[in-house]
């Protein structure tokens, strides 16, 4: 550290440095919004004056200051790898050429907005400025800062986007577990149910047989009409007993269902006389009720939060409700702070929501650098559009540069657009590959994703997928934990795999869904000739293989051409994935399990499992269990060992049978395991070649029947395709012939 007149210069790692510039000397030693932590271990440089500036030399940076108030000519921090300089400046937040973080939300989008700054950028650096997040005191208070100065962080982690992750969440926090339930299907709808019209929805839903996890009711769970003199029925705590006769049944049901419960709240107004708390918050406030004046809502009065955690919060937590819906919209001031009730909302029912040893989560607007210590992050009401879908995968994967990992978007859009079940569908799956899967829309009676709603083919693909959400529990939620204990974030943008490739940096699309997966959504609509829609992916390095047709790919770009059944999936070879193999709601650790392994290569998954609700995880409540793969060329022989469950028992399954599929061996591998202990471990010996390219005359066929274009073209195509037995044969094809542009396009893809 290195302390002048009026600055602070820190270094905390050979790439992270914090800048200091305060006028009355006052520098920040206390926690903030964004950072919780600056104690970090001890690293080498050397601090010298040349010519009578500062010169800090870390092992990364080269850091030259003159010493007076931060300037581009006075202040610069060299990269040594790649000679690119940092000047401060007052333009562009100080981070020009960002790669971008994220946003509050995307109420209103139709399509992009802008986005705030991430940690990364294309010149190998990026700044966090800190310099008007509140203070966190020893009373867990926030406040206000002592002055008005300078306060940032400085990150040059070039392409090491592990690394940077990392740190960040050393000075931030760490993410948080979620509960596994967050992992399922989330139902959700503006909508005004009743008691028994809500039982009926999830009856349906289990006679589709769709598993759920989550039961979100929005707002009209309370009383929406109100007299006016307390003006709109937005806010409000009192359930309405003409819609739920009795409320702690329907919650006690939905449990019984093995759904988790969250309650919608808009909660501006306050408490107003109306509301059956409004006596009891009134008397431990000291409020005279003589007028009936609303309480005023205000979390920065810790008198107030108290009160309302009381009165209003945990009761209604203590008969059955999960978690809250903060849908905060009223902007960033309210009452006497200067303070973001946003970040207020988020951090104290966070908080609070810890009592008796439950995992807490909260589902609201992102409020900041920082906010991912407050998941799950409620992405607001979009347009129902094709640009909104569009934006959604880059806008998710971006997220990743401010370790903001948990995004849950309305998914089909919320609301106007127009009615489109293609789009619904291709939403609904780039809503399986994203972080949280919640359906949702606006309260139009036209605005219906229920499935039974749903035509055909559609309906079924809907199932389909979202079937295939909650087998993936036992994958994605390995992930959470990974997410929470390494900094590795479950959606990762393509350019964290592939940091060289300049196209990299501009696939939206296309992004990694943990360790083995890279997924590219299909946002645009499917061609009428061709009947497929695509996407444009860039594969790395490697053999991978599509989890839901088994095409085989080697590394390269090209478009990916898909019917509305599937999108690209690709799992690279020597991947596991676990899938669980259950039926129904809840999310309990399963005992049957299916390894989806990508053929011809060694491989490992260590799968991690505990309770799934509580923080006994931290008291080492949790097993994991190890999977490999070894394949050995010369004998064209996988081999796959189920290691023995390590850690606590309790938590899971006494046996579990197991299902085990290897993508890419020639013929069908799929072989079945009886239940065993899982204290026991199991090996599987599978003989098979590995495939390494597509069967091209079937799946050029199969294109050319799908196809709405003459019958004389699809004639001439499927001649030239069986008459030949080589994939270099069909490169000269597609190269030279005079083929339909699109059906071109779409066999290029076999190759």
């Amino acid at each position: 550290m290195t302390i002048g007149n009026k600055y602070r210069i820190t270094v905390l790692t050979s790439r992270l440095i914090r800048l200091e510039y305060q006028r009355n000397g006052l520098f920040v030693n206390e926690p903030t919004q964004a950072v919780v932590n600056r104690d970090f271990p001890h690293v080498e440089y050397t601090s010298t004056h040349e010519k009578g500036n500062l010169i800090i030399n870390t092992e990364h940076l080269i850091l030259s200051y003159d010493g007076e108030e931060f300037s581009p000519e006075g202040l610069s921090i060299t990269m040594k790898d790649t000679g690119n300089v940092w000047h401060y400046s007052v333009v562009y937040g100080n981070s020009d050429r960002n790669l971008f973080g994220t946003a509050r939300t995307l109420d209103g989008a139709d399509g992009g907005v802008w986005l705030d700054g991430g940690i990364f950028g294309e010149n190998g650096y990026a700044v966090v400025d800190d310099s008007d997040t509140a203070l966190l005191n020893e009373e867990g208070e926030f406040e206000d800062r002592r002055g008005q100065g300078i306060d940032l962080y400085f990150f040059g982690y070039g392409t090491d986007f592990e690394a940077g992750l990392k740190d960040f969440f050393t000075l931030c926090g760490p993410t948080p577990m979620v509960p596994r339930y967050a992992l399922g299907n989330w139902w959700s709808r503006y909508y005004r149910y009743t008691e028994d019209s809500y039982n009926e929805m999830l009856d349906k839903m289990a006679a589709e047989n769709i598993p759920l996890s989550v039961a979100v009711i929005d707002m009209d769970w309370h009383l929406t009409e109100v007299d006016s003199k307390y003006g709109t029925g937005w806010t409000g705590y009192t359930w309405d007993d003409k819609l739920f006769p009795d409320y702690r049944r329907f919650l006690k049901n939905l449990k019984d269902r093995g759904l988790a419960t969250t309650l919608n709240l808009h909660p501006a107004d306050g408490i107003r006389a109306f509301e059956v708390q409004y006596e009891n918050m009134a008397k431990e406030l000291g409020v005279d009720t003589k007028e009936e004046k609303a309480i005023e809502f205000d979390f920065a009065d810790k008198a107030f939060r108290k009160a309302y955690f009381k009165h209003v919060m945990n009761p209604y937590e203590d008969e059955g409700v999960d978690f809250w819906w903060i849908d905060w919209q009223q902007g960033t001031k309210k009452g006497n702070s200067n303070i973001d009730p946003l970040f207020l909302l988020n951090h104290y029912h966070y908080e609070d929501r810890k009592r008796d040893g439950n995992r807490p989560m909260i589902f609201s607007r992102y409020a900041g650098v920082g906010s991912h210590r407050y998941p799950l992050g409620f992405s607001g009401d979009t347009v129902s559009s094709w640009k909104s879908l569009a934006f959604q995968p880059y806008f998710t994967s971006t997220a990743s540069n401010i370790g903001y990992g948990w995004w849950s978007h309305d998914i089909g859009g919320h609301m106007m657009g127009d009615k489109n079940e293609e789009r619904l569908i291709r939403w609904i799956q780039y809503g399986v590959f994203s972080p949280v899967m919640r359906l949702h829309s606006s309260c139009s009676p036209f605005f219906n994703k229920e499935p039974w709603a749903v035509n055909e083919p559609y309906r079924k693909i809907m199932g389909d997928f979202m079937r295939f959400r909650h087998q993936m529990l036992p994958y994605t939620y390995t992930m959470s934990y990974k997410a929470h204990k390494d900094g590795q974030m479950l959606i990762q943008p393509l350019y964290y795999h592939m940091p060289d490739c300049k196209a990299a940096y501009h696939q939206g699309n296309e992004y990694f869904f943990g360790d083995s997966l890279l997924v590219g959504a299909i946002t645009e609509e499917t061609s009428p000739r061709l009947r497929m829609s695509k996407t444009n992916m860039i594969i790395p390095e490697g053999r991978w293989f599509d989890i839901f047709n088994g095409r085989v790919y080697e590394g390269g770009r090209k478009n990916i051409y898909r019917k509305i059944d599937s999108i690209p999936v690709l799992l690279k070879e020597g991947g596991i994935i676990p899938l669980s193999l259950e039926e129904g709601n809840g999310v309990a650790n399963p005992t049957k399990l299916k390894l989806l392994i990508g053929a011809g290569k060694d491989g490992e998954f260590v799968m991690y499992e505990d309770d799934g609700l509580t923080m006994e995880y931290e008291n080492g409540k949790f097993a994991t269990t190890r999977f490999t793969v070894k394949y050995d060329e010369s004998t064209n022989e996988t081999t796959v060992t189920i290691h023995p469950a390590e850690g606590d028992l309790s938590v899971i399954p006494e046996k579990r049978s197991y299902e085990i599929e290897i993508l890419g061996l020639e013929g069908a591998k799929l072989v079945t395991l009886d239940a065993a202990p899982v204290s026991e471990g199991q090996t599987v010996f599978v003989s098979g070649k590995v495939k390494t390219e597509n069967n091209f005359k079937d799946e050029v066929f199969g294109i050319l029947e799908n196809a709405w274009i003459e019958i004389g073209e699809k004639e001439k195509v499927n001649e030239l395709v069986q008459s030949i037995s080589t994939i270099e044969e069909l490169k000269e094809i597609i190269e030279f012939e005079n083929i339909d542009l699109e059906i071109k396009d779409s066999i290029r893809e076999l190759i």
